[in-house]
């Protein structure tokens, strides 16, 4: 299995749809390219933007985890001055 390349929040953060074409999202550490979803057109998924890390809003989803066996991993999140860090359980 070859390792997936690394980005910082702020590289994620242009991946809005808005500043860069792609749409992406990180949970949990994993990066999701959602760029084909027709419910994150534009960057915005209802309240929820692009380019950010979810981790911490998907208590307050209707929907669970699973949502995101949709959607391919192409990265993982480094994490350089955040409270969360999936690594450090």
């Amino acid at each position: 299995m070859k390792s997936l390349p690394r980005y910082t929040l702020g590289q994620l953060a242009r991946r809005n749809g808005q500043d860069l074409e792609e749409v992406w999202i990180a949970y949990q550490g994993n990066i999701y390219d959602v760029s084909k979803s027709r419910l994150w057109r534009q960057g915005k998924h209802y309240e929820h933007w692009a380019g950010q890390d979810l981790t911490l809003e998907l208590p307050d989803a209707p929907h669970t985890e699973r949502v995101f066996e949709k959607f391919e991993v192409i990265g993982k999140l480094t994490y350089n001055h955040s409270s969360y860090d999936p690594d450090s359980r």
